[in-house]
């Protein structure tokens, strides 16, 4: 039975969803250190936190058996997404549960700075009544920066534009249609658009290339008496420059929600500015986001662990259920045709590999069929679990490329799936297609066609195609008591006498005295044996 550990306050909306899920087992319980997390991990198949647990690559590393984190909030940044990655472990993370908690934090911020609305307020908790010493500027006719039009992004526009603010924005993956539909004013250049601002917010997440993205060049390049406001993710405005340009009386203010060091220290300096709006990190401590973000990660973590969904995955592809049932076979053969090509490669280098997706196979999400080859590909010769997750990183951590290429038109099969590894010497290939749903056939290897089962234990052999031989092989499986369920020949020319080869399926392994006569026989070039699983078989490393 699947086991949840949650070690931060989860919401009784959220609990509720995960007590209700058959076969889903709560392990609601808080820890004091990294040892008591990591033995709690090492029982768990799933993990629900807040801000409070920190998944570090220490806490993570070698738990085997853990699947999924999913975080109630947008920030993974209390995760170790590489390692998790490594360690084969979905992240995913609620984007959607917060959104208006953090857009209306985000406008309540903006009016407050404006306003002065905080220093005012404890100037009259202390019996003064200055009103001259806060006088503000008002919203309407001014423009507003957005950094990042995601949803939080969005919702504020939409907020801003409602104060009569005209909008511009920076989003690279927002068309300049969508934009005008919004009212946006787009930009693809930073530098061009923040001239033009008189406040500015920000919404992307804290990433290597957002990190310092307002610096002390951007924030000089300003208006003069321009306002800050971040409720994202602290660092992205680089807070030592933006005290320095409060300071120097260039950035009239700013609204900050989020910083780098959360609690703050006594060296923090924004704090200490009156023209300096704080709060710790309210975007989204409302009852509605709190209950939103619980309900969205037990919906997550329960369809991920009972129906195999994945949403909301920052670190691979996200696949809804249906979807993950129609994708199934596709990486079941991948998978297969990965696991083929790493034993008939009989241990040489391999220096990368390439797939291609032609017919219906096009239409699948072309990076998870690649994980799942990769993962076949690979698994044998590592130690360290390799599965769809961190197939991709393992591989390029190796110095392997996989590529991957699709055709939507169909050849000869209304599916396929072709792979092929370059090794020290020289290439294999592979190709499988499926008959319904169920049935994986080989159909290609190398240039020899065919039509082989692909599960199971599987005697390849490669041989001259003359007469007799066939009946030999069968007559020593026979003195050895292999029985053959199965048999696939595959010639190099369409005439008789040239190298051909054969795929028997067997139904129990066969001794190495009979694997030796067979070899032995004159006109037998090459004997392989393969094990690939059972028909049907579930494929743990795939999660399906």
């Amino acid at each position: 039975m699947p086991r949840v550990l949650i070690t931060d306050n989860l919401s009784k909306a959220g609990l509720k969803i995960l007590e209700q899920t058959p076969g889903i087992e709560i392990v609601n319980k808080s820890v004091s250190s990294l040892e008591e997390l990591r033995a709690e991990l090492a029982n768990a198949d799933g993990i629900i936190v807040r801000s409070a647990t920190k998944l570090t690559a220490a806490a993570l590393e070698g738990q085997t058996r853990l699947k999924v984190i999913v975080r109630a909030g947008v920030g993974v940044d209390t995760i170790d997404l590489a390692a998790a990655t490594r360690q084969g472990i979905i992240v995913m993370n609620t984007p959607a549960g917060n959104t208006t908690s953090t857009a209306e934090l985000t406008v309540a911020m903006l009016m407050a700075m404006a306003r002065h609305i905080g220093p005012a307020s404890q100037s009259v908790r202390e019996g003064k009544w200055d009103r001259k010493s806060y006088t503000g500027v008002q919203l309407a006719g001014k423009t507003l920066g957005v950094i990042g039009l995601g949803r939080i992004g969005q919702c504020v526009a939409k907020r801003a534009q409602g104060l009569e603010m005209k909008i511009v924005g920076i989003e690279p993956f927002m068309s300049d249609e969508r934009a005008a539909e919004l009212g946006i004013e787009i930009h693809r250049d930073i530098d061009q658009m923040l001239p033009k601002c008189d406040f500015l917010t920000v919404h992307t997440p804290a990433t290597p290339e957002t990190l310092g993205m307002i610096n002390a060049t951007r924030l000089a390049s300003m208006k003069k008496g321009a306002r800050i406001v971040n409720c994202a993710r602290g660092g992205i405005v680089e807070e030592n420059a933006l005290a320095d340009a409060i300071e120097a009386g260039h950035i009239a203010g700013a609204a900050i929600d989020v910083f780098v060091n959360e609690p703050l220290k006594p060296e923090d300096r924004l704090p200490k500015l009156k023209q300096v709006l704080c709060t710790p990190h309210l975007g989204a401590s409302t009852d509605e986001a709190q209950e939103n973000v619980a309900v969205e990660a037990a919906e997550l973590i329960t369809a991920f662990l009972v129906k195999n969904e994945i949403s909301s995955a920052v670190n691979m592809t996200s696949i809804s259920a249906a979807e993950m049932k129609s994708v199934k076979p596709y990486l079941d053969l991948s998978y297969r045709l990965g696991n083929l090509l790493a034993q008939l490669n009989q241990g040489k280098a391999i220096k990368g590999a390439k797939i291609q997706l032609r017919g219906e196979a096009a239409s699948k999400p072309a990076k998870l069929l690649a994980n799942a080859f990769t993962t076949g590909l690979m698994e044998a010769a590592l130690d360290s679990g390799v599965n769809i997750v961190n197939a991709e990183v393992v591989a390029k951590d190796r110095g392997l490329s996989i590529t991957t290429s699709t055709d939507a038109k169909a050849g000869a099969f209304s599916t396929l799936v072709s792979a092929t590894i370059e090794t020290d010497g020289g290439e294999l290939t592979a190709s499988g297609t499926m008959f319904g749903t169920e049935f994986l056939r080989l159909v290609k290897l190398d240039n020899y066609q065919m039509d082989a089962y692909l599960d199971g234990l599987m005697l390849v052999y490669r041989h001259r195609d003359v007469p007799g031989l066939i009946g030999a092989i069968g007559t020593t499986c026979g003195k050895h008591n292999v029985n053959i369920s199965c048999m696939a020949l595959g010639r190099e020319q369409s005439t008789p006498g040239g190298k051909s080869i054969a795929i028997l399926n067997l139904d129990s392994a066969p001794s190495t005295a009979a694997l030796a006569e067979v070899a032995a026989h004159p006109d037998v070039t090459g004997v392989q044996l393969v094990q690939l699983p059972k028909a049907g078989a579930a494929l743990p490393r795939l999660g399906i």
